[in-house]
């Protein structure tokens, strides 16, 4: 399934079908609900973490914008609008960069 750019996507809700469909390309899918707003995002796969950490030389907060902009499959906008709505959403952005536990041995 093709995903729309942020700024062409004006989905605001996902069919169970569209999750599951998404789930497969991405590996996981989140909601992210602040008050009564709430939107999609998929999980960020190395070349959105590249870009977001990128960006935040500039502004840390880009960090988080570029990470959800890159990442958005559906929701309300004014989350990423209002700065009250997009503090409370980044707030949760470190649950949905997942890695698998390492070990290292000096030999």
């Amino acid at each position: 399934m093709k995903k729309p750019s942020y700024e062409q996507n004006s989905k605001t809700e996902l069919t169970p079908d569209e999750i599951e469909e998404y789930k497969k390309e991405y590996g996981a899918v989140y909601e992210i609900v602040v008050e009564d707003k709430k939107c999609f995002i998929h999980k960020p796969g190395r070349q959105v973490i590249d870009a977001a950490m990128s960006a935040s030389t500039k502004r840390n907060s880009l960090f988080n914008e570029t990470l959800m902009r890159n990442c958005w499959l559906a929701g309300d906008k004014i989350i990423m609008e209002d700065d009250d709505y997009f503090m409370g959403a980044s707030s949760q952005l470190d649950t949905v960069i997942t890695y698998k536990t390492a070990e290292i041995k000096k030999l």
